[in-house]
């Protein structure tokens, strides 16, 4: 078995790993990178092998750092199928047409702005035309059933508690007369958190593929954050400014409606509007509505209540354009959630260039933001920040809770490593920034893995079968 990797290698987006195994290739989630444009660009428009040559792909959860590249994988050659969860293919089903969406406007605001300056335009990776072809190619099944994936592969979904319908991949492949089980982490959820159930802790592979975004921090404890949140908020509303959140579609916007519904109906906030901003938020929070099934307990008692986490009398989801313009208009106090979680795209932009220079706002950071992302630039406090190739100075405060992450930290990691890979021969660190993945390579070798590898983009690793020889 051969693994070489194509993204998300010492870095944390643009997921993409390749497995060569029983005669077959295996693509595993095929993400979109962000960061600079030009190299961001580059590297989704060039995978690094033939789409063509892929038998399969299966698909670990719908983020866009794992899923936004189907498409041009699709339009690029790729025949086979795309495995995914039932509830991965419904948000797929409305995140993809927003990738689609968000490149043509974003292409079309450049191409205004190159035209005047006399540059070449530029082109999205792909249209409404290519998604729909690649949702074509979307099976589904459900967690915990052995499925034949090809011959010589059985595939097993496990949950993974990050977002609604992310999984564990469990590969069991057979080569000659040995076996080897392979579980890809995915992005790996955390433990009694709200809304979705703990990452299933069930398999126990020979090698371990797993993710290490924080691969050197600790995340506060979600009380802590939800005091946070009603500390900003009321610091905000105080001094009649608007709170602007950069938050993910799927599974970061749910979640802070969920701590927001729970700090209004306790009264520990004053009562102001919120905003969600973003079409796909409001698709995608109807499509946790359809799935029971992802979540735990307290989530499906309190959906049966007048006021669930995901509406509540003082929240207003904005879906047109001139909705969204109306904000900018819109007297603070308000608390403003809006996409794409990193700042790299989408209507947070927009926001973002109409808020940053009022002092009385600001700008809260409730998730990880990748090198080279205006994310990034905001959450290190830069002064100057460049929104759609230009300049504005920043006097909007920012803060930072990450008590809301969705991905564990450092310490739940490790216990993971400890229990699930608590016999694999080879534990393989993906999703990371170096420092976080180099991290935590040295605190699992301290806890006695043997073989922990870092591998960078491009790198292959050979998996010898266990038995004599064998790793």
């Amino acid at each position: 078995m051969r693994i070489t990797f194509h993204g998300a290698a010492r870095s944390v987006t643009g997921s993409r790993h390749l497995i060569e195994a029983a005669g077959s290739k295996i693509l595993l989630d095929c993400g979109l990178f962000q960061g600079h444009r030009a190299e961001a660009d580059a590297g989704n428009r060039s995978f690094g092998f033939d789409p063509g040559d892929l038998d399969v792909m299966v698909l670990s959860h719908a983020h866009i750092d794992h899923s936004g590249n189907i498409p041009n994988l699709v339009k690029q050659g790729f025949e086979g199928l795309v495995v995914s969860t039932f509830a991965t293919r419904d948000l797929a089903a409305i995140m993809l047409p927003d990738s689609a969406h968000i490149q043509k406007q974003d292409a079309d605001y450049l191409n205004r702005r190159n035209e005047r300056r006399g540059e070449p335009p530029v082109e999205p990776l792909y249209d409404i035309s290519d998604v729909t072809e690649a949702l074509e190619h979307f099976v589904s099944i459900p967690y915990n059933r052995p499925y034949p994936l090809i011959e010589g592969v059985t595939m097993r979904f496990l949950e993974a508690g990050h977002i609604l319908g992310s999984a564990q991949v469990e590969l069991t492949i057979t080569e000659g007369h040995a076996t080897t089980t392979l579980l890809f982490s995915g992005d790996l959820g955390r433990f009694d958190r709200p809304i979705l159930r703990d990452p299933d802790l069930r398999s126990r592979p020979d090698v371990l593929l797993m993710e290490s975004t924080y691969g050197d921090r600790r995340h506060e404890p979600g009380e802590s954050a939800e005091e946070r949140l009603r500390d900003v908020i009321t610091r905000v509303a105080g001094r009649g400014g608007k709170l602007i959140v950069p938050a993910f579609s799927v599974g970061r916007t749910q979640a802070l409606l969920f701590h927001l519904q729970r700090l209004f109906s306790s009264g520990g906030i004053p009562e102001i509007p919120v905003f969600v901003d973003s079409p796909l938020s409001f698709d995608a929070t109807e499509v946790y509505r359809l799935h029971p099934e992802c979540f735990d307990e307290e989530t499906r008692l309190l959906l049966e209540g007048p006021e669930t986490p995901f509406r509540f009398h003082n929240l207003r989801f904005t879906q047109s354009v001139s909705d969204s313009m109306e904000l900018n208009e819109t007297p603070g106090p308000a608390v403003i959630i809006s996409a794409s979680g990193m700042c790299e795209a989408g209507r947070i932009l927009h926001h973002l260039k109409n808020n940053v220079g009022d002092e009385r706002n600001m700008i809260l950071i409730v998730g990880f933001m990748a090198e080279h992302t205006l994310g990034r630039a905001l959450a290190e406090g830069r002064r100057e920040v460049r929104i759609f190739g230009e300049a504005y100075e920043r006097r909007a405060e920012v803060a930072s809770i990450d008590g809301f992450s969705a991905h564990a930290d450092a310490d739940e990691l490790e216990s993971y490593a400890r229990k699930t890979g608590s016999g694999a021969r080879r534990v393989i660190l993906v999703h990371g920034e170096e420092q976080q993945c180099e991290a935590l390579a040295r605190r699992l070798r301290a806890a006695g893995f043997a073989v922990v590898d870092v591998p960078a983009q491009g790198d292959t690793i050979e998996i010898a079968p266990r038995g004599p020889g064998g790793t």
